[in-house]
């Protein structure tokens, strides 16, 4: 018969009651004892290879995940280095679009993004004031104002460019 772990431990822990209640010797009770805990130390050790199985496999995963992450970034990163290799030479060109029957390409404007050069001289109406810890830039507020056309020291507004591919 074929039980699981809780059910030995449950019939050694009943064994063990009825030994105590018996009035045996100290070296038999101690005989017996050893001889009932013989299929709970065998499940045990299983359950414990069967543990050890499972973290093994968790290991393996946990490997094959970080190489799978560092093959994306990978494949991301080269990725962003052919888009700046076909922008830049499209741009170099003067090439703006490409047609074909796969998908169209074309250089376009991002939209303004702020740079700060500068933080120690950008005004300091420009900063949120939370309690803690240092005050915090307010970008969105600064950007419009550039684009309205305020000049504010250490800051301007570059635009860069993209490829598109659809």
């Amino acid at each position: 018969m074929n039980l699981a772990l809780y059910q030995i431990a449950d019939q050694y822990l009943q064994d063990m009651q009825m030994l105590q209640e018996r009035d045996l010797d100290d070296q038999t009770f101690a005989d017996t004892l050893e001889s009932l805990s013989g299929d709970l130390e065998v499940k045990a050790t299983n359950v414990a290879m069967f543990i050890r199985n499972l973290e093994a496999s968790a290991d393996a995963i946990k490997a094959a995940e970080k190489q799978m992450a560092d093959r994306r970034k990978a494949i991301e990163a080269k990725t962003e280095r052919m888009k700046e290799y076909l922008l830049e030479n499209m741009v170099r060109t003067g090439i703006t679009k490409i047609e074909c029957p796969y998908f169209k390409i074309a250089v376009r404007d991002n939209p303004d993004s702020l740079v700060v050069d500068a933080t120690a001289v950008v005004p300091g109406e420009y900063f949120n004031q939370p309690p803690l810890p240092d005050p915090v830039l307010d970008k969105v507020r600064l950007k419009k104002d550039l684009q309205l056309g305020v000049v504010v020291d250490g800051c301007k507004l570059e635009r860069k460019k993209r490829i598109e591919i659809k």
